[in-house]
């Protein structure tokens, strides 16, 4: 439907998926599969001597990643969260998603998921707690909880670094002008899967995570995101953009015209295997 008032159930804010081949293995970003990245001896040794946790990936494929890496049964390591006594900001409740540091974590011979946990969580707050972040989210009337949930949201939605800075300034846009996020990042949290464009049945979820239906920041970070994602959410590109679509790769275009976003929309659905709209 072609108007000049974008009815609000209607907006398409972001359609884009992004898959990361690495050479150790596959990860589709956003996906609750995680496939551990391990660094090993070079002398036979089949045990792994280090993890990394590339940027963006959910807590939960951190959890299966350490599973992986530490050859647990499934699901060990979420269940030791509560013996970990991670250090989270109080806005977390618990929840470590947006604190689980990326980054090359070493494999010791006696490393538990809880002596992993507790490093990811403390990088964390070496790299979020310092002043200049602090008073970059107070500059932006937020606090750094926050800071941490847009820099998740950019984490996810953003193709490339140099993006990272207009989709924060996206975010910021619509939360001043009072309008909900719709990103498919937070209905594809909701959903625990990542897929490269959302349905119009996907967002009738009903999820505190459905940026279509609720208003705001989601209640938590939709995954865990790394320094220029933070930098982005704390210093957002100056602009007046309401949307963003990425039509080709290396092709996102940002704009404050919803007539001119429905053109970009329509170019790249073209582009799309048969030319078929997601809605």
């Amino acid at each position: 439907m072609q108007t000049n008032t974008p009815p609000r159930n209607t907006i398409r804010l972001t359609r884009r998926g992004r898959l990361v081949l690495i050479a150790t293995g596959a990860v589709v970003a956003g996906t609750a599969v995680a496939v551990p990245l391990l660094t090993r001896e070079g002398n036979g040794d089949t045990r792994p001597t280090s993890l990394v946790i590339p940027e963006g990936w959910r807590a939960s494929q951190i959890y299966t990643a350490i599973d992986k890496a530490l050859a647990l049964p499934p699901g060990s390591t979420r269940k030791s969260l509560p013996k970990a006594n991670l250090k989270l900001p109080d806005d977390a409740r618990g929840n470590p998603e947006g604190y689980l540091f990326p980054a090359t974590y070493p494999l010791p011979e006696k490393v538990t998921p809880e002596s992993l946990l507790s490093a990811m969580t403390e990088n964390a707050g070496r790299k979020f707690n310092g002043a200049p972040i602090a008073a970059g989210a107070q500059r932006n009337a937020m606090n750094v909880y926050q800071a941490v949930t847009i820099a998740s949201l950019v984490q996810a939605e953003a193709a490339t670094k140099a993006d990272m800075g207009k989709v924060a300034r996206v975010i910021f846009n619509r939360l001043e002008r009072g309008m909900p996020l719709q990103m498919d990042s937070t209905v594809n949290y909701a959903l625990n899967r990542a897929k490269e464009r959302t349905t119009q049945n996907d967002t009738r979820i009903d999820s505190p995570y459905n940026s279509y239906q609720r208003m705001g920041l989601p209640p938590t970070p939709i995954d865990n995101p790394g320094v220029d994602a933070m930098r982005a959410a704390i210093s957002p590109t100056p602009g007046d953009w309401l949307y963003f679509v990425t039509v080709k790769p290396g092709d996102t275009r940002f704009t404050a015209s919803y007539a001119e976003h429905r053109r970009n929309v329509a170019e790249s659905d073209a582009r799309r295997p048969g030319g078929k709209p997601t809605r």
